[in-house]
């Protein structure tokens, strides 16, 4: 940490607003995303209706260049901003990807205010995994739980179960990821007064939310398939960053004719905010390597609001086996402790297993959709397995 100031986060379900969190929903949005963009920017959202049939004739390209360029402006209020960056990445990923074409240079209809929509809502202009599941549900029954059976995505590439599935499960872990959320502040506070009853109960609280996650996470077989994913659901999420067909990156043209390449990463599970939190209240390491380097990179992805409870989670005192020690000889502490860390485990072992069967064992199908490079743009299997193995060492220190 250097010689940053050290904090806490706040205890209290008010104090988590300024993050953009809540005890009931975690990083996902309330009220839920915005289903439509303003009318001003219809052309934008009919032919974003109309991506898996476009897709499925090869027949986005033309259209996408037969778009009116739009001011971004007319999504004024943060909820529109955040829906148009969704329906712009969506569109624009399309574009670059549509039948493994693999097109190098984005046309300035989209490339304009898709700059400028990025540059409001805080994030790089690519598919993030802001756009591509906090910000990409509707619940079909208001009333009802934030479950896979209970959210309808808003935006698919091909559409279809097996796509809506798979990001319908991001969005149930992502609001199981609550309470363990909301309880950091009041561990960190415990911890640092301590209060070994208050630090039981926010570990307590961790520790269920993560059994829960695990729950659904292991249930991604159930409507997703391998194969399906593999040729038919990740083809879109590549970025161009590390990305074996556009080396180069991708090129954003301007409508004066001018324009510049980016370098940016795809989709990926490491942008959400949720596990690294939860490795820095658990004093989770992670060795000062590319791996570490890409983490920290992945953070720029993320909305502006969670990076910066990240980075509170991070400034405040992690529950480390030392201070829990210091703090009781009562073993109680140590178990909940250390079944924090099994369930944190367990999920990277499952996420790992789905990397080797979803991607990693299946052919490889072109250069634009490689099986041994991650849709972030790495060699995933290895970075999975010491994010796997960095937890196992912090379990048994």
């Amino acid at each position: 940490m250097g010689d940053r100031e050290r904090t806490i986060l706040p205890p209290d379900p008010e104090g988590l607003k300024r993050f953009e969190m809540s005890p009931e929903r975690g990083f996902l949005p309330q009220p839920a995303p915005a289903a439509r963009l303003p009318a001003a920017l219809a052309p934008w959202q009919e032919l974003a209706a109309e991506l898996p049939k476009r897709l499925l004739a090869g027949r986005l390209g033309s259209a996408v260049r037969g778009l009116p360029l739009l001011e971004a402006d007319a999504a004024e209020t943060e909820r529109d901003q955040r829906a148009a960056m969704r329906v712009l990445s969506y569109l624009a990923h399309g574009y670059v990807w549509e039948r493994g074409e693999v097109r190098a240079e984005l046309p300035a209809v989209l490339a304009e205010p898709w700059l400028e929509v990025a540059e409001a809502v805080g994030r790089p202009p690519v598919l993030s995994y802001a756009s591509y599941a906090l910000d990409n549900w509707r619940p079909l029954d208001p009333r009802g739980p934030i479950a896979a059976e209970n959210v309808a995505i808003l935006q698919n590439f091909l559409g279809g179960a097996d796509e809506d599935w798979f990001i319908a499960i991001h969005v149930e872990i992502e609001a199981l990821a609550a309470p363990a959320l909301a309880a950091a502040g009041p561990a960190q506070t415990a911890a640092a007064e301590g209060d070994t009853g208050g630090l039981a109960w926010a570990l307590e609280a961790v520790a269920d939310s993560l059994e829960a996650m695990n729950g659904t996470l292991r249930r991604m077989t159930e409507h997703c398939d391998p194969f399906i994913y593999f040729h038919r659901v990740r083809p879109f999420i590549h970025g161009w960053k590390g990305q074996p067909a556009l080396p180069h990156g991708l090129l954003y043209r301007r409508a004066d004719g001018g324009g510049a390449h980016r370098q940016l990463r795809g989709e990926t599970g490491a942008q959400s905010t949720i596990v690294p939190t939860l490795d820095a209240l658990l004093g989770v390491a992670h060795g000062p390597d590319p791996l570490r380097a890409y983490l920290d990179e992945m953070r720029d992805y993320m909305p502006p609001a969670h990076r910066a409870f990240l980075e509170a989670a991070e400034s405040g005192p992690a529950i480390t086996n030392e201070v829990v020690q210091q703090l009781s000889d009562d073993p109680v502490l140590a178990e909940l402790r250390e079944t924090c860390l099994h369930w944190l485990e367990a999920f990277r072992t499952t996420h790992l297993e789905y990397a080797a069967t979803y991607i990693h064992q299946q052919a490889r199908g072109s250069a634009a959709n490689p099986s041994d490079v991650g849709t972030g743009g790495t060699p995933f299997m290895p970075y999975l397995k010491k994010h796997r193995d960095e937890t196992a060492t912090t379990r048994r220190s």
